[in-house]
């Protein structure tokens, strides 16, 4: 299993359980929010790089 299948079955086993304790408005905020508030932390020259990578990901 390749890091990004592990990080992404990791990610939804903290999806399903955060769903089973939290109200759904506020799972979903978590689930939303984390990720971007991690995207806006990042500089603009590692913003540009995440997105050119994954631009090229795109086009396999």
């Amino acid at each position: 299993m390749s890091n990004r299948a592990k990080v992404a079955v990791g990610g939804v086993a903290v999806g399903v359980i955060l769903l089973w304790l939290l109200p759904f408005w506020m799972a979903v905020l978590v689930i939303v929010g984390v990720p971007a508030g991690a995207y806006l932390l990042l500089d603009p020259s590692q913003r540009k790089r995440l997105r050119r990578v994954s631009r090229k990901e795109l086009g396999r």
